[in-house]
């Protein structure tokens, strides 16, 4: 990003003004937490690593698995101080204030298509190959992939953790019905349209109507999963936005190819025309659908439906080449004065947590870290091994100051694609309206 002529007004000026007055008045009771501490600079513990992240649910309870892990290697429950907060954008904007308030984080986990605007903005500074090489860790330790993506301007702004793609869920009892599954049990390979639209028949057949769902209905972060990945198959297609989000330059016959195609699934009764996020994926653990398409991360719902036989695989290929959208979570080093013993200390956390990616696989996310990845424990640990090869052909989401999981790129975006599955608004009409509605921010500059 281009330095701003000192004159320019910008949001972090704007925040450190207000965070400057504020200080004097507002949560002053709270500067002992890591919060009130990042927003007015309050000291804390210098040999406690204090940790953000965003994870709740079952990712919740693995990352306190892995913190557990670094405590009792690393002198006990001093230290470490572990913060949740809610997941999106307002994880982001705390993080952000928290480091323009002089007192972050020490680590902080971020998705990789929202750690590009971070970095931009001066939040984050790079890992160097000095910090990598301090824990043992390199470039060569990571899935290729997650590793090229994080890299700005030649830079290490990132070490991914996951992967976490998108993936096609399918109910075994189904597909056995239908004839499609192997002489193993599992999945034949669905590799073309046609092959696989005679799939989507041979299963409505066997559902008495729906084949496939995915969820669209108070939901816009899954039609936008669903169209990238299928979009990305596509020779010729282009990035969605270019120049930091500053143009739109998606390919409109690309565009149009996958959108007319799905609203013809609709159309047939092969894709469901409105189902909710539980909708969706009830629909086909109950037997109701053969496919769900939807994120890795619903393995474990999957796993704790008594009776269920599912399996997990890549979304097929059904155009010229194998995509899947996909993000990261990553660990950053938010903008900070660190001593290099505290700088050590975070990269030991990192490596303590990349560690233990076995216990973080189990939900789901396919590890960055090769050691874990290409291990036995984790080739046989199933589904999961199943569809790991989509982080190879994981496809992340345009930088943009804008966009990243749970952004407002993806809530605009997503809701005109639901629109076109609902059969509500015809592929080009939602394209005019996702072009007009971005506008506003493509004419934005990036207020960090």
């Amino acid at each position: 990003m281009a330095p701003r002529p000192s004159s320019t007004f910008t949001r972090r000026s704007l925040l450190t003004a207000g965070l400057a007055t504020a200080g004097a008045v507002a949560l002053a009771g709270c500067s002992s937490t890591p919060l009130g501490a990042g927003l007015f600079g309050s000291p804390l513990n210098p040999e406690q690593l204090i940790f953000w992240n965003l994870f709740g649910g079952g990712d919740g309870s693995r990352m306190q698995t892995m913190e557990a892990g670094y405590r009792k290697a690393n002198g006990g429950t001093k230290s470490l101080q572990a913060t949740v907060f809610a997941w999106g954008n307002p994880y982001y904007s705390k993080l952000t204030l928290a480091t323009v308030g002089n007192k972050p984080p020490d680590v902080a986990v971020a998705h990789l298509t929202r750690a590009k605007p971070l970095y931009d903005g001066d939040i984050l500074e790079p890992i160097t190959d000095a910090d990598l090489a301090s824990v043992g860790l390199s470039a060569d330790s990571f899935n290729a992939k997650s590793w090229d993506a994080q890299k700005t301007d030649g830079k290490n702004i990132a070490i991914p953790l996951d992967t976490h793609p998108l993936v096609m869920f399918y109910n075994s009892d189904v597909m056995k019905k239908a004839g499609l599954l192997d002489s193993d049990g599992k999945l034949k390979d669905l590799t073309g349209l046609d092959t696989f639209e005679a799939a989507l028949a041979a299963i409505s057949k066997v559902t008495g109507g729906t084949a496939i769902t995915v969820a669209n209905v108070s939901e816009t972060a899954t039609p936008w999963r669903v169209f990238q990945t299928l979009y990305w198959q596509i020779t010729g297609a282009t990035p969605f936005l270019s120049d930091n989000g500053s143009k739109i330059t998606v390919n409109d016959d690309a565009y149009a190819k996958v959108m007319e195609r799905i609203a013809s699934w609709v159309k047939k009764g092969w894709l469901n025309k409105g189902l909710d996020y539980a909708g969706a994926q009830t629909a086909m653990f109950t037997g109701k659908s053969g496919f769900f398409l939807q994120g890795e991360w619903e393995i474990t719902t999957a796993q704790s439906i008594k009776g269920l036989k599912f399996g997990m695989v890549p979304v097929p290929t059904l155009f010229d080449k194998p995509a899947a959208q996909a993000d990261s979570h990553t660990f950053v080093l938010p903008r900070k004065d660190r001593t290099p013993a505290q700088r050590k200390q975070a990269m030991v956390f990192i490596k303590s947590m990349l560690d233990q990616s076995q216990t973080w696989a189990m939900g789901g996310h396919v590890p960055a870290y090769l050691p874990t990845l290409d291990s036995s424990a984790y080739k046989t640990l199933e589904p999961q091994a199943d569809y790991s090869k989509a982080a190879e052909d994981a496809v992340y989401d345009d930088p943009a100051w804008y966009g990243g999981s749970g952004s407002t790129f993806e809530v605009t975006v997503g809701a005109q694609l639901a629109l076109v599955q609902q059969l509500s608004s015809s592929p080009q009409a939602a394209l005019s309206a996702i072009k007009g509605q971005l506008k506003v921010y493509t004419n934005t500059p990036s207020p960090l």
